[in-house]
């Protein structure tokens, strides 16, 4: 059954304060200059979703439109599945500048891991190679593993709106690999089941999206636009 998640009230992620401060100076784990070449071949997962939302007219996004819906869920970081992930981050923080603490449950535990956002987009640009001009609109950002994330890699997110067809699509593209985890108990959990649990944040993030996104078009008037 779908739940809707509001956006986290000021308590909170203030109960995580402490822990956002620290993960503010925490370095990324792994080097992430060199992310363009991780592959398979040395233990890198490399993954692409998609999934279509409710069309607009051509031309820019519609101001209460799909695209604008999807952009204000995104900026939350209510898309992902609570059951298994829940992200808390200041509100005040300009997105580009945005730590965040993510609070997993995992083999009947619940752990928490640093993010720092990265490669924030909100550009113009040819929806496929060789295009002329600009025919699509994109809105998004990713994020990098933290020291301490049984993870490392990044994950980004987006929300695409073809400017001359309307189609609006979300998008979540990751490289990934399993991260040092000091405790053998949850390095085996993690290297048993860390795999499906990825693909059930994929699944989930993108069925989730839909129906947020589908909720939010019933009461226009609630679609404003994400800040900084």
């Amino acid at each position: 059954m779908f739940r809707k998640a509001l956006p986290p009230g000021p308590a909170a992620w203030q109960r995580y304060r402490t822990q956002l401060a620290a993960y503010a100076h925490a370095p990324v784990n792994y080097d992430y200059a060199h992310q363009a070449e991780f592959t398979a071949a040395t233990g890198w997962h490399r993954d692409h979703y998609a999934t279509a939302l409710p069309s607009e007219a051509p031309g820019p996004p519609a101001p209460a439109g799909s695209f604008a819906a999807a952009q204000r869920v995104l900026w939350h970081y209510t898309f992902p599945p609570p059951g298994l992930l829940q992200g808390y981050f200041d509100p005040a923080q300009p997105l580009a500048e945005r730590v965040m603490l993510l609070r997993a449950r995992f083999l009947g535990f619940v752990f928490c891991f640093g993010v720092r956002i990265a490669d924030v987009v909100d550009e113009e640009r040819p929806a496929a190679a060789g295009a002329l001009g600009p025919s699509e609109r994109v809105w998004g950002y990713g994020y990098r593993t933290l020291q301490g994330h049984f993870e490392m890699g990044q994950i980004n997110f987006a929300v695409h709106k073809n400017l001359a067809t309307g189609a609006v699509e979300f998008r979540i593209d990751s490289v990934s690999k399993t991260g040092r985890i000091r405790n053998p108990f949850y390095w085996l959990g993690f290297r048993l089941f860390g795999r499906t649990l990825q693909l059930r944040f994929a699944r989930q993030s993108l069925a989730r999206m839909r129906a947020l996104v589908a909720h939010a078009l019933a009461q226009p008037q609630t679609i404003a636009a994400p800040r900084g």
